[in-house]
């Protein structure tokens, strides 16, 4: 699945839905994990995309060099010791390591999730309540669009650690060679696209859209919808909202993009955007703050710029708001020691737990935080200056929304109708009725935690 299989990015890890698919959106897969808790001697496994050994990548390495931290400052002052678990191509459909582990009663103590996996198993009882280990100044200091797809009735059950919205990325020097400055950049769909065929030719993408079903996929979708006042549930009703005008020309702009040349057909350079820029194989690319490490470790001399997603007529700004969530498994070995580990490290309102959240935002990452304490800790590192990230916390972030939690089949019927009209040229009105009457019919027999 992964097109560069030795490294690790959000793009790669998001394009699925292969994992959750089995538990089709009610958890019942999940329901009967766990058994009888182990003994609480043996280490809680911590499971991540986060590898226990150095890598090349030095972006890579510093988040990684972070998590051990974190970890071996638990282990250096408690009993109870945490074993971090590297799980390669953690949620790679090819890899069902963590959902065959969860089927035999051995699914870890703590991981990682997304969003769109938190109803796989919130619906399956499988999360621990993290709510009774914070206190109330804790709870309050996460920044509501952080903790929404990670609650359920005001009780909490991840602690997210960052907040990752999408823009544009562009490269300077493909605008150059084209005579082209920043005040060029479009801000409208209309002149988006007219930029991107300008700039398509011999090997370079003039806009680069996400083209391989999943997660992933969705995530950069979803808030050019949400621009057109749009959605796939309406929130408040909990009912399929995906037959709508705003749906539609979402769904025509994506294949418009690839039947006018904007686009390509595929994502170049592996989906490495920050070979794609440096190689000159694209000029625009919707992306994620995730990059910016990329680009600052990786790329440091070469230079780039973001700009917001571009609006439609009559249009509001939008993007989609990622991140990884701290989850705990209620029945692994010790629970109760594994939550305390949780909000200890990310979720309590401790300098050393602030700090330390700084530290992943504001140097390994180079991310948005989820709180407001370590937003104000991380205006006094030196990466507070950092341009990209500037313009993301003042520019960007502001018109974020949660990145949806959608189960499987809602994430389907919206996978197939975007794949249908931006690579098969299919009319975005039938295809927007289709996922509808899908969506639809799931909804008729679903029950579990609300749709966000």
């Amino acid at each position: 699945m992964t097109r560069q299989p030795s490294r690790l990015s959000r793009r790669s890890l998001l394009k699925t839905g292969a994992l959750l698919a089995a538990g089709a959106g009610t958890g019942a897969t999940l329901s009967s994990c766990g058994g009888t808790a182990r003994a609480s001697g043996e280490p809680l496994q911590f499971w991540s995309q986060y590898a226990p050994t150095s890598q090349q990548d030095p972006d890579l390495k510093a988040q990684n060099d972070w998590f051990l931290e974190v970890i071996d400052g638990w282990n250096a002052n408690n009993d109870q010791q945490i074993e971090p678990v590297f799980i390669p191509n953690y949620t790679d459909p090819s890899n069902t390591r963590v959902s065959t582990a969860f089927a035999s009663n051995n699914g870890p103590d703590i991981f990682l999730i997304s969003p769109g996996e938190f109803l796989r198993y919130y619906n399956g009882g499988i999360l621990e309540e993290l709510t009774p280990y914070m206190t109330r100044e804790a709870i309050d200091d996460f920044i509501p669009e952080s903790m929404v797809t990670r609650s359920q009735d005001g009780r909490i059950y991840g602690l997210p650690m960052e907040n990752e919205p999408l823009a544009i990325f562009y490269n300077i020097p493909a605008f150059e060679e084209a005579g082209l400055s920043e005040g060029d950049l479009p801000g409208t769909w209309e002149e988006m696209l007219e930029l991107g065929r300008r700039l398509t030719g011999g090997e370079q993408a003039g806009l680069v859209f996400e083209t391989v079903p999943g997660y992933y996929q969705n995530f950069t979708f979803y808030p050019w919808i949400w621009q057109g006042g749009g959605d796939v549930i309406d929130p408040a009703t909990q009912q399929q909202a995906f037959e709508s005008d705003a749906v539609e020309q979402a769904l025509r702009l994506w294949g418009d993009a690839v039947r006018t040349g904007a686009s390509p057909r595929t994502v170049p350079a592996n989906g490495d955007l920050a070979s794609g820029f440096t190689q000159g194989y694209a000029a625009m690319w919707e992306n994620g703050i995730f990059q910016v490490p990329a680009m600052h470790y990786r790329a440091p001399d070469h230079p780039y710029g973001i700009f917001p997603l571009p609006t439609p007529p009559g249009g509001q700004r939008s993007t989609a708001l990622g991140g990884w969530a701290w989850v705990v498994n209620n029945r692994g070995r010790n629970p109760e020691a594994a939550a305390r580990f949780v909000v200890e490290s990310i979720g309590s309102m401790s300098q050393e737990s602030i700090d330390r959240s700084a530290d992943w935002c504001g140097r390994a990452k180079l991310n948005l935080p989820a709180r407001t304490s370590v937003d104000e800790a991380m205006q006094q590192l030196e990466s507070a200056d950092h341009p990209m990230l500037r313009q993301f916390r003042e520019d960007i972030f502001p018109h974020g929304r949660a990145e949806p939690r959608y189960p499987p089949p809602v994430y389907k019927a919206v996978s197939n109708a975007l794949q249908r009209v931006q690579l098969a040229g299919a009319d975005p009105v039938a295809e927007a009725d289709v996922a509808n009457a899908a969506i639809e019919a799931f909804l008729e027999t679903y029950h579990g935690g609300s749709l966000l």
